[in-house]
């Protein structure tokens, strides 16, 4: 497919072997179709953006290039590790030697103060237990109390559906958790990753990130992050190893409509052609799933539409100087959350880029730039002394205001599996019944499970490689 005239093209014009389409050019549809690719089936893999990657990109302001969101993955997120392998990008995404999170607490009276998360060599629980001890954030008696929830939370058992109802908040006050140990403890790992405060999430989701990323294995928590732009890795090498593969990529196509033929392949149409293939897999958001899905397909399609979203803010600052000495921070007392040093990554050659992730940002997401600039830059200057006579560059926002799906309770009901009752049509992204909230991790393995499904239908064999990842779990 190529600019210009666009031709009928039919199952008969595709040379013999099993043809997939895959519809969505994220972490999800990028994964499935170098999953499909790697066993030998004939992809073509369709996306409405300019680019690959999904909501996980970069783009150019001047001479800088930005990622739209500061996004992170832990040692225990294993298929994204796994993607990261299989387009050559894990040297580039590096993960910590060991877990370590400074924190810096505005609250006190005292004034600021600087706190650690980070793990020791010794098993779990033991391996976070004198970072715990020493929280200087919480009293005595809130860490005993966090040691508490913590084992009865390991207790949980994750395939439990009645956790799925319960709201998070509610389990842990009623575990003994005043609300500042939700505030500088489980909000500030919780509110990261789930991109919900506690009392919005559902238990099943806390659980399962709390239980995997910190109670599982000792090194579970250990964070990663790109140093180079997102782009380079979702969509440079990503496109790379898609045409390595044999894999077809079309992008700024979009998907109008999907059908069934009678000979039981799948008709995919774009302006100006059609396409044909044995398999479809749908990697696109829900409310776009439920515009191209076939009658039938899903027995209540319109959960899909009952899944809600949940924003995130992104907040730049370039400094002409550095006021940051460390790669990242996490703030308490103060509209701050996270704080990351992306100056090399961005091409800064001189002064300091600073990207703040402001995740559940419903209060904020259409707030103009001029009031986030006179709420964000003093308390910067409050965290961070050096900025007090640092002279302010740049300042701009990103916003995502449907960046992930909202972790509500009863939203793991809504979430549909990979198969579809239509066969040879499947679904991925990280809003699909992967177990895991909307991550980059959830979003690969969604792209796992649709690819295995369609190759046990297609008559394909798994490729070895591709399930590593779930050993390495």
């Amino acid at each position: 497919m190529t600019d210009g005239t666009r031709s009928e093209r039919t199952h008969d014009d595709i040379p013999s072997g099993r043809t997939a389409v895959v519809i969505g050019g994220g972490l999800a549809g990028i994964t499935a179709a170098l999953a499909l690719a790697d066993a030998g089936v004939r992809v073509t893999l369709l996306e409405g953006r300019p680019r690959l990657g999904g909501l996980a990109f970069s783009f150019q302001r001047g001479d800088l290039t930005v990622d739209n969101g500061q996004h992170v993955y832990l040692r225990c997120c294993t298929a994204y590790r796994w993607f990261l392998d299989r387009i050559e990008g894990t040297a580039l995404a590096p993960l910590q030697d060991r877990l370590d999170v400074p924190v810096l607490d505005l609250a006190k009276p005292e004034g600021r103060r600087l706190g650690r998360l980070r793990r020791d060599p010794l098993p779990v629980p033991l391996h976070l237990g004198r970072s715990l001890a020493a929280y200087p954030h919480l009293s005595l008696a809130e860490r005993a109390r966090v040691g508490r929830a913590a084992l009865a939370l390991k207790g949980l058992d994750l395939a439990d559906p009645s956790l799925d109802a319960q709201d998070f908040g509610s389990w842990l006050a009623a575990h003994g958790q005043s609300a500042r140990a939700v505030e500088a403890l489980w909000d500030l790992v919780g509110v990261a990753t789930l991109n919900a405060v506690a009392g919005d999430a559902s238990l099943g989701l806390a659980a399962m990130v709390f239980k995997t990323g910190l109670l599982s294995d000792p090194g579970a928590a250990d964070i990663g992050w790109a140093h180079v732009p997102l782009g380079e890795l979702h969509d440079r090498l990503a496109r790379k190893a898609l045409d390595s593969a044999g894999v077809r990529t079309e992008v700024r196509t979009r998907v109008t409509s999907v059908s069934t033929n009678e000979n039981g392949t799948w008709s995919v149409q774009v302006p100006g052609e059609t396409l044909s293939a044995d398999a479809v897999v749908l990697a696109v958001a829900p409310r776009e799933t439920y515009d191209l899905l076939p009658a039938g397909a899903l027995d209540a399609p319109g959960n899909l539409l009952e899944i809600g979203t949940a924003p995130i803010l992104n907040v730049h600052v370039v400094y002409d100087r550095t006021v940051l000495t460390k790669p990242f921070f996490a703030a308490l007392g103060t509209p701050v959350q996270w704080v990351f040093d992306r100056t090399h990554a961005s091409g800064l050659r001189e002064g300091q880029y600073l990207a703040l992730s402001q995740s559940a940002a419903h209060d904020e997401i259409d707030t103009p730039v001029a009031d986030l600039r006179e709420r964000y830059l003093p308390e910067l200057e409050r965290l961070l002394p050096g900025a007090r006579g640092a002279g302010v560059q740049d300042f701009f926002v990103t916003r995502e205001r449907t960046a992930t799906f909202a972790p509500t309770p009863g939203v793991g009901r809504l979430r549909p599996g990979a198969r579809t009752k239509a066969p040879g049509l499947y679904l991925a992204g990280a809003w699909t019944a992967t177990g895991w909230p909307a991550t980059m991790e959830s979003a690969v393995r969604s792209g796992v499970s649709a690819a295995d499904a369609a190759l046990s239908t297609l008559g394909r064999p798994r490729p070895r490689h591709l399930f590593e990842f779930e050993e390495a779990a």
